[in-house]
């Protein structure tokens, strides 16, 4: 089955396509490199530099933006996350901010413009670092224990990020800080190599290694009180955010990648006991039939809520629980898929030697990236009973 003919639609997402595709092969022979390092391949990050994948979300009046649709950016997501997940993730968070700030209008015209510019003439990488110690994840409400407080026409910052995806090479840091004299909540945009500022190297986990997500310390970062980008001085119930549907699109192409390894396995491994490759073993062309229906279950739920999103923006704030289903929906499969990846394979799927283990470990990761699943159902019960 080619898993791409239903979803590439026109020449331009043939384009995007192969261009993710190109970029993928070369991340894929890093894999284990940054899986042992448990850091992002500086080589990586200048390869995705060089095809210009950083700008790909902006609009096109920004040093060459191509604007993508959200239907445009799950399917190049999902492309290069087959080539190693945790730099498809990554890059994902700095390509959805982007998409976000552009769509939602979030930042003053020109603090916008200056970061937009950055980005889309010099490829600079950006990410949010919003989740603490003693917080846990930002959906959940959290009050930032990091501060900024004014003095001297400066904003002198003082915390801890934790999950600090890409922390050792971005460029720069939104950094969400209790705002002391505005008694609220703001986001602050800090560039790297500022006096105070460095990466404690934490990152430590079973899966995902490869997204380095180390610790941020702030010590007495001094940055001009215009670098406070966004205050939110009310609480804000939060909206439909498209842009997150990368994280279920990231963790469905390291589902396609182990069920394409699998398939070239099962192809070619014939153990002495059998006078055919297991291929032609019943209960393994069940399992990959298995496979292969929950991917498109999947795939086809993800793509047709974006291009609800992309065709109908007047009726996004309504896609809320969609959004979410999504989210759970591909995460679980994609850890099911990978499962009966394993169960083919059998215990040679745990050698290093081998790529499966790798996606086993990845793809559990989906399951702790947002929207958590309790958060999903409850929101669907929560409209099922009003």
């Amino acid at each position: 089955m080619d898993l791409y003919t239903n979803f590439i639609q026109t020449d331009r997402q043939e384009q995007l396509y192969q261009r993710a595709n190109r970029l993928a092969d070369k991340i894929r022979d890093r894999r284990k490199q940054a899986d042992h390092e448990a850091s992002l391949p500086v080589s990586n990050v200048a390869d995705l530099r060089k095809e210009r994948y950083l700008s790909l979300t902006l609009p096109k009046e920004y040093g060459g933006g191509e604007d993508l649709s959200l239907y445009e950016f799950l399917l190049v997501q999902e492309v290069l996350a087959q080539g190693d997940g945790a730099t498809a993730l990554s890059v994902g968070w700095h390509l959805g901010v982007m998409k976000e700030l552009s769509e939602e209008k979030l930042w003053d015209t020109k603090k916008f413009e200056f970061l937009a510019k950055e980005v889309g003439e010099k490829q600079t990488l950006v990410n949010r670092c919003a989740t603490e110690p003693a917080t846990g994840s930002p959906t959940r409400g959290g009050m930032p224990e990091t501060t900024a407080a004014e003095k001297d026409g400066y904003l002198i910052v003082n915390g801890k990020k934790t999950f600090s995806t890409m922390a050792l090479v971005l460029d720069y840091y939104i950094v969400t800080a209790y705002v002391k004299e505005k008694d609220a909540v703001g986001s602050i945009l800090i560039p790297k190599d500022i006096k105070g500022l460095r990466v404690e190297k934490t990152w430590d986990t079973l899966g995902m290694r490869g997204t380095g997500s180390d610790d941020l310390i702030l010590e007495n970062v001094q940055v001009p009180k215009e670098n406070l980008v966004e205050l939110n001085d009310k609480p804000k119930r939060p909206g439909p955010k498209g842009w997150l549907l990368h994280i279920p699109a990231c963790y469905l192409g390291i589902a396609i990648a182990a069920r394409n390894d699998v398939i070239e396995f099962a192809k070619n491994f014939q153990p002495n006991s059998l006078n055919t490759p297991i291929s032609e073993v019943e209960h393994v062309r069940n399992k990959i039939g298995e496979i292969d229906l929950k991917l498109i279950h999947a795939r086809n739920f993800m793509y047709s809520v974006a291009e609800k999103w992309d065709a109908y923006p007047e009726k996004r704030s309504q896609l809320m629980q969609e959004l979410g289903a999504v989210k759970l929906v591909a995460t679980n499969s994609a850890n099911e898929i990978v499962d009966l990846v394993m169960r083919i394979v059998g215990g040679r799927g745990l050698s290093k030697n081998m790529p499966f283990e790798q996606y086993y470990r990845d793809v559990r990761a989906g399951l702790h990236n947002p929207p958590m699943d309790d958060m999903v159902l409850s929101l669907l019960a929560k409209n099922a009973l009003s």
